[in-house]
């Protein structure tokens, strides 16, 4: 548009000068993907686009748009013995001595005490409705 200046904020503005402190303006607007303000914003940034703020620097009297986006996303580590398991493979798990609640509920579900590995001898179903699946081991097929 004529006679409005744009800077991308990828690159310094020119001259070298620092970037205008449009943090620190106040915020006037906060509009949400798809409002009337964020067309122009959504077909350049698409899914990634959070939201589009207007703020207004008082003391300059500039307005600034700025946009939130999603740069990066990470998945939550996947747990590949729960996702491989079946429920009624055997599994070993390490329940401390002194937690007698625990130790009570998992002799009550039926696992068996291993004295040698000093271990909870389990279905893995069972292990998972006692939320022990983060202690759960494997046991190789001669091992049992």
């Amino acid at each position: 548009m004529p006679g409005r200046k744009t800077t991308p904020s990828t690159q310094a503005p020119p001259g070298g000068a620092s970037p205008a402190p449009a943090h620190k303006a106040r915020i006037s607007k906060k509009l949400l993907p798809g409002q009337s303000g964020t067309k122009r914003h959504c077909r350049q940034f698409g899914d990634a686009l959070v939201c589009v703020r207007y703020r207004h620097d008082e003391r300059t009297g500039k307005r600034y748009t700025t946009v939130e986006i999603v740069v990066d996303v990470h998945e939550p580590p996947v747990d590949t013995a729960a996702r491989l398991l079946d429920h009624d493979e055997i599994i070993a798990a390490h329940v401390d001595y002194y937690d007698i609640d625990l130790r009570a509920r998992v002799q009550a579900a039926g696992a068996q005490w291993d004295r040698q590995r000093k271990v909870w001898l389990m279905p893995y179903g069972v292990a998972l409705r006692l939320g022990l699946h983060g202690r759960a081991k494997l046991i190789g097929k001669g091992d049992a």
